[in-house]
């Protein structure tokens, strides 16, 4: 009988990981004893995935506020510092919001709006409609924002954001200013050294504010690249992709992966004669359609990925063959046509209308949402991720 079960993706429980953990016997060690464990073999092409934060932990890649205070004070002068398009995340965002407080004597805090660049909304664009306010050209200070709407509170933390924020900021020693616009441009009437903390669109930020007139401008990824009085730190990454660890200190982003996934490869082949797949994940890039939230508050999916891993899907549309080449076909007939059409594939199907529909993702994008959706951010207990029969298709016994 034809196999019937096509992916499987397991969560792998793990030990708790600590500084200094030999992480690489850890997953191998848990993926081997899982598949003992549950009677699963070893193949060929399975994917073996770890999450960024015990990467991270086993590292010991952590920073603390005082550590994010010193270097913004280094590089941007401890006067008035403009902090522009924040996230609104008291677990991603709001220790490093108290660094840049502790190292400047003001911070302007400049909001998108409706929501951050995730899709956390401080107000709804109905309620921007019924103010007549135009988001793409209009600026607002507090007192505006608050009397067009009033305290607004998170959907699914209950926070107020900007109370939040203001609050943090005066408690960390500096004056506070909030300002609310789409341009970033608009903070130079205010101050020119600037920290923009976009994710996915700090490049086009910094260009903007530099051709604009600013005189210091440092995304996130442009603080902590070093180590601090020998904190962590992220050469490429900065503090994109911090977490939270306890009320004084983030784990920043794991530096150095890519090692760490090869050594794993060539572990599980040592031990099982397989050649698998290894990859660490941070957020799924997904998006949450009741909260409006993308999840992909990471700067990548997957800061390191063995090289199969490299590239999109290259696969046909089963419904399109079944609704227009085999549209008179049905039964066995039907399937050893398409299995025939899977097998002639060759080369990429990019363009083709016979691939119109499939996700045009890259797989480390596809498999680390997968991975996110598996493992959860909660108590699961599962930072290790198995994944099975990814790459098989149709044709696959």
């Amino acid at each position: 009988m034809s196999r019937m079960v096509g992916t499987v993706s397991r969560g792998i429980r793990a030990p708790i990981i600590r500084e200094g953990d030999d992480l690489r016997k850890i997953v191998v060690d848990c993926v081997l004893q899982a598949a003992e464990s549950e009677g699963f073999a070893v193949r060929d092409r399975d994917i073996v995935c770890m999450t960024e934060a015990i990467v991270a932990r086993a590292q010991g890649n952590y920073a603390t506020v005082d550590d994010i205070a010193a270097d913004v004070r280094a590089k941007l002068g401890g006067e008035t510092v403009g902090v522009v398009f924040p996230i609104l995340s008291r677990n991603r965002f709001s220790l490093c919001l108290r660094g840049f407080a502790k190292g400047a004597k003001k911070i302007v805090l400049m909001l998108s709006y409706p929501s951050d660049e995730v899709g956390n909304h401080l107000i709804d664009l109905d309620e921007l409609d019924a103010q007549g306010v135009d988001p793409f050209r209009d600026v607002l200070d507090l007192e505006r924002y608050r009397a067009l709407f009033g305290y607004k509170k998170h959907r699914f933390t209950g926070v107020d954001y900007v109370e939040f924020y203001s609050d943090l900021i005066r408690e960390a020693g500096a004056e506070v200013e909030v300002v609310f616009a789409n341009d970033a441009r608009e903070i130079l009437k205010y101050t020119k050294n600037v920290i923009n903390c976009d994710i996915h669109t700090r490049a086009r930020t910094k260009r903007m504010l530099l051709a604009a007139g600013a005189e210091r401008v440092f995304g996130l990824d442009e603080i902590l690249t070093a180590p601090v009085n020998g904190s962590g730190y992220n050469e490429k990454y900065g503090l994109l992709g911090t977490n939270k660890a306890n009320e004084d200190r983030v784990k920043l982003f794991p530096r150095d992966c890519q090692s760490l996934v090869e050594d794993i490869q060539r572990d599980m082949l040592e031990k099982t004669g397989k050649h698998v797949e290894v990859m660490v994940y941070g957020d799924g890039a997904f998006k949450d359609p009741v909260g409006k939230i993308w999840e992909l508050a990471d700067p990548v999916v997957s800061p390191a990925y063995t090289a199969g891993l490299e590239g999109t899907p290259n696969e046909l549309k089963l419904k399109y063959l079944a609704d227009n080449d085999f549209a008179a076909l049905s039964g066995e007939e039907l399937r050893e046509a398409i299995k025939g059409e899977i097998q002639k594939k060759d080369g990429s199907l990019v363009g083709q209308m016979i691939s119109e529909g499939t996700t045009p993702r890259r797989l480390t994008d596809l498999i680390g949402s997968l991975c996110d959706l598996t493992s959860g951010s909660g108590d699961k207990g599962t930072p290790i991720v198995y994944i099975q029969g990814y790459f098989d298709n149709y044709t696959a016994d």
